[in-house]
């Protein structure tokens, strides 16, 4: 019965992949674009607009869109198990908080003018990994190591980094900057660099075989800590691993398109529907899930007002928010046991 859940969704995914290289500013058939995506895997030089346009624009979008949907996925269903809070999502601890600030701080200060986009993106990366390590050492300062001490001081840390961004954006009197600054917080997929997208996608599929593999550390999470004490696995050591390699996958993908939020909360809840709350079928289901998801709420951000091109963080809230609430509506919420 897995197998053919996993081959169905397989089947899906390379469907829904086809169909999105369709979709644009120029329309082209789902035939004619399976027919191109073949001269490329096969590396037939023919020339063609069409074959370009999904070749050099579409192509990369659609692999960035998946493996980012893909992590965020998997970082929300990890953190739902970590803090045992169906509304955690891979930014509960602050951690996209803490990314954004540093982007603001690395715009602000011209860092951007020496660096280039990247020099955004690392600043990002790194005040994710600055944000965990500060909850995580005020945690163990405070001697407390529980799920609700994580959320409180990641409460905390995600308003101080908020409060943060919001006075930095009202002290910024240059236009630019503040488009630039909100441009980023919004999110947006624009890398077209096969090579860094090949190091993102190694990434996430790294830390989605790692998670896996601890499916059944994870499972016990949700179980609590005294009855996992009772079965000689401390829960903690693995709780602060857990949330410095989330953090490190977040800071990877703030890095490449700023902050992308709503894909960690909704695609968990949704997959288990169809799984359950057992790991070892929710995380890869949930990964391929995502990365579906994220392609169309990219499709649909290109494509549903004509010469316009949403934020994909704008698109994923606009069209994952009324599916989350009708979930909510219907009793899906939790999945099975």
């Amino acid at each position: 019965m897995k197998k053919t859940r996993i081959g169905l969704l397989l089947s899906i995914l390379l469907i829904f992949a086809v169909f999105s290289l369709s979709f644009g500013v120029v329309y082209i058939s789902p035939t004619e674009t399976f027919h191109h995506v073949w001269d490329i895997i096969t590396q037939n030089d023919t020339v063609n607009i069409n074959k370009d346009i999904i070749q050099y624009l579409r192509l990369p979008h659609i692999l960035l869109s998946f493996f980012i949907g893909a992590g965020l996925a998997l970082t929300g269903t990890v953190m739902q198990a970590v803090v045992k809070n169906p509304l955690a999502d891979p930014y509960l601890l602050g951690i996209s908080s803490g990314a954004g600030l540093g982007a603001v701080l690395s715009i602000v200060f011209g860092i951007t003018g020496l660096l280039g986009i990247y020099g955004i993106g690392i600043f990002a990366f790194l005040g994710a990994i600055f944000t965990s390590i500060t909850i995580l050492l005020i945690t163990s300062i405070i001697g407390k190591h529980g799920t609700l001490s994580l959320i409180l001081v990641g409460f905390a840390v995600n308003s101080i980094c908020a409060g943060l961004i919001s006075f930095i954006i009202m002290l910024v009197s240059d236009p630019r900057q503040t488009q630039t600054i909100q441009f980023w917080l919004m999110g947006n997929i624009s890398i077209d660099n096969f090579y860094t997208i090949g190091i993102l996608s190694l990434l996430i599929i790294f830390g989605t075989l790692f998670f896996f593999k601890q499916s059944r550390i994870l499972d016990l999470m949700l179980m609590g800590d005294e009855l996992s004490i009772t079965m000689g696995r401390n829960l903690s050591t693995y709780r602060k691993w857990y949330i410095l390699i989330v953090s490190f996958l977040v800071g990877s993908i703030v890095y490449m398109t700023g902050i992308i939020g709503f894909v960690g909360l909704l695609i968990p809840h949704a997959v288990r529907q169809f799984t359950g709350s057992g790991h070892k079928k929710l995380i890869p289901f949930a990964a391929l899930t995502g990365g579906i998801f994220l392609v169309w709420a990219d499709v649909i951000g290109r494509s549903a007002i004509p010469g316009l091109e949403l934020p994909i963080g704008v698109s994923t809230a606009v069209f994952g928010a009324p599916l989350f609430v009708w979930m909510l509506l219907n009793g899906n919420y939790g999945g099975k046991r």
